[in-house]
C-alpha cells in the first residue's frame, strides 16, 4: 500500500519554505496575515459553509455575494462581475455559449486554452483558427493581431464571436483594442481570456503607464480574469467581466448556473472578496512594492553573464508589447536549457511555472516580496558562475507554436474513434485532444492530421517526462476510425 497521500506531500512542502514563482500568485498566507486577515485564515474549516441564512445565492445573488460582484465591477470599471469558483476555463466556456449559438463559427486563437476546445465539443461549435505571431527565435507564440482577425472575419462573415488569449502565458499581450475595434465594425462579441492578466488594470490604476492596458479598458465584450493566478484569492476562483450590452447577461448567466458546481465554495468566494478588498484598500502600494520588485530584478540580472530575459524592460523586443510581471528566463548560451535551468533552481528552494525549449518562465505574483526576488537573483548568480560545470543539455525541443505555424489540414471531426498507438499516428485524423499542460494548449485538436514531426515531438515531451493530456498509460491516442 502506498504511503504518499495528498496531505503529507502539501505540508511538507510548505515546510520547506521555498520560494514561489508559480501560480497562485498570494504566495502563501504573508499578505493575508500582513493585512489583516489571519483570523479567517485560523477559522477556514469554520467558515466552509453552505447557503444558510443570509449567506446569499451565487446563481441569484441579493446580498454578500451581489456585494461582492458589485465591488469588482467597480474594480475593473464594467457593467457586470460574476464570482467564478470553476476558474477562468468555465467562465470560458460560459462565454463562448452565451456568445454563440450551437452549429455557428467562433473565430479563436489557435493557442487558445484547452477550456474554450472543450466548449466547441459542449456546444456544437465550429472553429475558425487565428495564428498567433511566432517569435522565431525562441519558436513560442506572440500576439494575435488585428489583420489576421480581420482576415478570419471577412473569410467567414457568418462567425458569431471572436476569443483569444492575452496576456499569453509568457506574458504577451495582442493589441486588444485594435482587434476590437475590427471585430465592433463587423457586428460581433470579443471574448478576451486575461487568465493571465488580471492584475494589469491595477498597475495602470497605479499609474505604471508602462504596463499593458487591460482588455476591459481596451473595449473587449467579455474578459475572464484568473484572480488566483496573480493576485491574492484561492486557486480556483476567478472573475467574468461583462462589459457590453453584445451578450444578454441573462442568456451568460444561464450558462454560468448551467457550469458551475451547485455547491459553491464559500472558501473561494471570501478569498475573491478579500482580493477586492485589499485592491480596494491597498492597491497602490501593493501594486507598487511590485513593480519596484520587477524593476531591481531586471537590473540585476541584467549583469547575470550568459542570461537573456524575453521582454525585459532594459530592452525591449521590437514589436513586444510585455506584461512583465511573467519573467522569462533564458541561459541556453551558458549550455543551459529551461528544464536544466528548472532543476538547478528547485536545488536552491525555487520553484518556476513553466519551461518550453531554452525558456524558463518564472510568474511574479502580488504576493511575491523583494527577499524573494532577491533569492532568485542569488540563485542565478551561483548557476552563472558555476555553469561551466553543468552538463551540456540534450537537443532542443521544438515548441508547440514553431511546429504550428504551418497551419494543418482540417477534416471534420470524426465521430467513429478507435485507439491505437502514438508511433503508428502519422497520416490518421486526432480525434480527441493532445495537450501538453502546462501551459494547457491543444498541440493536436480533433480534425487535425498527425504528421511523423508532430508525433516526434509529442515523444520528445514524453521522454522528458513532461504531462501529455490526450494519451494513456500504453501510449495510445484517439484517432478517426479507418473505413476497410
Amino acid at each position: 500500500m502506498s504511503t504518499l497521500s495528498i496531505i503529507s506531500f502539501l505540508t511538507e512542502h510548505a515546510d520547506k519554505k521555498t520560494v514561489s514563482f508559480h501560480m497562485p500568485g498570494h504566495k502563501g498566507s504573508a499578505v493575508y496575515r500582513r493585512f489583516g486577515y489571519g483570523d479567517f485564515l485560523k477559522k477556514m474549516m469554520d467558515c466552509d459553509i453552505t447557503e444558510i441564512p443570509g449567506a446569499d445565492n451565487l446563481f441569484q445573488t441579493e446580498g454578500i455575494l451581489k456585494a461582492a460582484q458589485e465591488k469588482y465591477a467597480r474594480l475593473y470599471g464594467v457593467q457586470r462581475s460574476y464570482l467564478l469558483i470553476n476558474g477562468t476555463s468555465c467562465g470560458v466556456i460560459a462565454a463562448v455559449m452565451a456568445s454563440v449559438p450551437k452549429g455557428k463559427k467562433l473565430i479563436m486563437a489557435r493557442n487558445s486554452h484547452k477550456a474554450i476546445f472543450n466548449a466547441l465539443v459542449l456546444a456544437d461549435i465550429q472553429p475558425v483558427y487565428a495564428y498567433p505571431e511566432i517569435i522565431s527565435e525562441y519558436g513560442i507564440s506572440g500576439g494575435i493581431t488585428a489583420d489576421e482577425i480581420e482576415r478570419c472575419l471577412d473569410e467567414n462573415p457568418d462567425a458569431e464571436a471572436v476569443i483569444l488569449p492575452s496576456p499569453n502565458y509568457y506574458g504577451i499581450c495582442s493589441d486588444i483594442r485594435a482587434i476590437a475595434e475590427v471585430v465592433h465594425k463587423k457586428g460581433k462579441t470579443l471574448i478576451v481570456d486575461q487568465a493571465h492578466g488580471a492584475h494589469l488594470r491595477f498597475f495602470r490604476k497605479a499609474e505604471f503607464t508602462d504596463m499593458p492596458e487591460s482588455a476591459e479598458e481596451q473595449g473587449a465584450d467579455i474578459v475572464v480574469n484568473s484572480i488566483h493566478k496573480t493576485l491574492a484569492s484561492f486557486t480556483q476562483s476567478a472573475v467574468l467581466n461583462l462589459n457590453s450590452d453584445r451578450v444578454d447577461h441573462y442568456v451568460l448567466e444561464d450558462k454560468l448556473q448551467m457550469l458551475e458546481s451547485t455547491s459553491p465554495s464559500y472558501l473561494l468566494m471570501g478569498s475573491l472578496d478579500i482580493n477586492a478588498h485589499l485592491l480596494e484598500e491597498h492597491g497602490k502600494t501593493l501594486m507598487t512594492e511590485w513593480y519596484e520588485n520587477l524593476m531591481y530584478f531586471y537590473k540585476e540580472a541584467d549583469t547575470i553573464k550568459g542570461l537573456r530575459i524575453i521582454g525585459s524592460p532594459l530592452n525591449t523586443d521590437a514589436g513586444i508589447s510585455m506584461d512583465i510581471t511573467k519573467i522569462n528566463l533564458d541561459m541556453s548560451t551558458a549550455g543551459i536549457d529551461g528544464s536544466r535551468l528548472e532543476e538547478l533552481l528547485m536545488e536552491r528552494g525555487i520553484f518556476a511555472e513553466l519551461t518550453t525549449g531554452p525558456i524558463l518562465m518564472c510568474m511574479t505574483g502580488i504576493g511575491n516580496t523583494l527577499e524573494d526576488v532577491k533569492r532568485l537573483i542569488e540563485a542565478l548568480k551561483d548557476i552563472s558562475a558555476c555553469c561551466s560545470a553543468v552538463p551540456a543539455p540534450s537537443p532542443e525541443k521544438s515548441s508547440v507554436p514553431a511546429i504550428l505555424k504551418e497551419k494543418l489540414q482540417l477534416f471534420p471531426v470524426p465521430q467513429d474513434k478507435e485507439r491505437i498507438p502514438l508511433t503508428k499516428g502519422a497520416g490518421r485524423i486526432c480525434a480527441s485532444s493532445i495537450i501538453p499542460y502546462p501551459p494547457g494548449i491543444p498541440f493536436i485538436c480533433p480534425g487535425e492530421q498527425l504528421t511523423d514531426e508532430v508525433i516526434s515531438y509529442i515523444k520528445q515531451l514524453r521522454d522528458a517526462g513532461e504531462k501529455v493530456i490526450g494519451i494513456n498509460d500504453r501510449g495510445e491516442i484517439t484517432v478517426a476510425r479507418q473505413r476497410t
